[in-house]
């Protein structure tokens, strides 16, 4: 089966290539020949996820799912949220992103935050919505070098690393990512 991710993001790609099973042959859009910015203009995170695959699949005829991931801190009253990927504005940028979240959450000792993915999908049967949930605490400083975004402040309840200081096999087990992959994955599956 071809499925389109609807990401430019390579590591989100890889990550996801990573927990996809053999029989699902994966297509990014770079791969399809889609270069361009798919807006983000929703007010949640549900509806970023709806408004991609709406986007690629008004010009491709195979089914495509997209993912929209938010980090909601309790302290910021759930900020950056929606706005996670440009918290620090508009260029995207991980390192600025972190900063800013680090000094908005200096002297402030509850640092509970959850993240949250929804994965929308649009095929010949419809569209379906698919939601992964991980909860954990920002840290104080920056620990490990794996992942992206968010992933060396973000320590994930349980554990005593952060998902920067996982292997991707590690991250894959509770991942908020992972979650709402796994119910995209199974659902998927019944369908074969």
């Amino acid at each position: 089966m071809e499925l389109i991710f609807a990401t430019h993001n390579k590591n989100k790609l890889i990550e996801v290539q990573a927990l996809m099973p053999s029989h699902i042959s994966l297509l990014s859009l770079t791969d399809i020949g889609l270069h361009d910015e798919i807006p983000e203009t929703a007010v949640t995170i549900a509806q970023n996820a709806v408004l991609k695959v709406k986007y690629v699949r008004e010009r491709f005829d195979l089914p495509v799912f997209a993912d929209d991931t938010g980090l909601l801190v309790h302290a910021l009253d759930n900020a950056p949220g929606v706005h996670t990927a440009r918290y620090a504005g508009e260029q995207r940028d991980n390192d600025a992103n972190m900063n800013l979240l680090l000094t908005n959450l200096n002297g402030i000792s509850d640092r509970s935050a959850r993240f949250i993915t929804v994965i929308a999908l649009s095929s010949q049967d419809g569209e379906c919505l698919f939601e992964g949930v991980c909860s954990g605490v920002i840290t104080s400083e920056r620990m490990g070098d794996k992942g992206f975004g968010y992933d060396p402040i973000f320590m994930p309840d349980g554990y005593d690393k952060t998902f920067a200081q996982m292997t991707l096999t590690e991250k894959g087990t509770v991942s908020h990512r992972a979650k709402a992959l796994g119910k995209l994955i199974e659902y998927l599956s019944l369908g074969q």
